[in-house]
């Protein structure tokens, strides 16, 4: 199904829980770096497919902070995974006018990998066709709770008064404070749940699940995940007759 791009219905935000690539890898009896592989090539063809189309903003869920629970070969591998895409990726991403973002608790990741977030990050700064941000090491709670953390500390000290908390602040304070609600969340694999993935930011976000594994996943499943939501009336909580 084919989405207008001019009809000013598209989301302004998606994002997508990235999900399947272990059973992809399975079922062609393959080892699961196999499938983060493919996976990495569906992350190239979601985001030209979505750059197309004229969303501003992409966030992509890539290592959860519960997946540090996997075996340690299998983050090695993701972790290897994640060099060669800083090492040999940014420099056409940056040519195609991608800027990159990077959330979630990077300080558990390797210096080097940080380094090479912190340099993709500087490169691509000024680029405007589309905003993608990659969520590693990523809980949505506990991102909530460094926010409290942090606006706790101010309040302590004097400096903010409890009555300037409020969802504003709360969210000027998240890793995603530059960055719009996302108007969609897509789940790949047929999972339904959103596993602690930006709790506080999809509080209103359309919730599409589609049975495609993620390294499946294209161009047309994009397509038909946004003709589902515009499909939609958004009401906020708003009864029909309100608006």
């Amino acid at each position: 199904m084919s989405v207008d791009a001019s009809s000013g219905l598209l989301p302004r935000h998606i994002a997508i829980i990235m999900d399947g690539n272990g059973r992809w890898a399975q079922s062609r009896g393959l080892p699961r770096i196999a499938g983060h592989r493919r996976g990495a090539e569906a992350v190239r063809r979601t985001l030209t497919a979505a750059t197309e189309l004229g969303v501003p903003y992409l966030t992509l869920f890539g290592f959860s902070s519960e997946n540090w629970k996997r075996p340690l070969d299998e983050i090695d591998d993701l972790m290897g995974l994640l060099r060669h895409y800083l090492r040999g990726e940014i420099a056409e991403l940056h040519r195609n006018g991608v800027r990159l973002r990077v959330i979630g608790e990077t300080c558990r990741l390797s210096a080097d990998i940080i380094t090479l977030i912190d340099n993709a990050e500087a490169l691509t700064r000024e680029n405007r066709a589309i905003n993608l941000t990659i969520a590693l090491s990523y809980g949505g709670r506990a991102e909530i709770a460094a926010a409290a953390r942090a606006i706790a500390a101010k309040a302590k000290s004097g400096t903010l008064p409890l009555d300037a908390i409020d969802e504003e602040l709360i969210a000027s304070h998240l890793f995603t404070a530059d960055l719009p609600d996302p108007d969609l969340l897509i789940r790949t694999s047929g999972e339904q749940r959103i596993s602690n993935f930006l709790l506080w930011q999809c509080a209103y976000a359309e919730l599409v699940f589609t049975k495609t594994l993620w390294p499946d996943f294209g161009r047309a499943d994009l397509e038909q995940a946004i003709a589902d939501y515009c499909g939609r009336e958004r009401r906020y909580g708003a009864s029909v007759g309100s608006r």
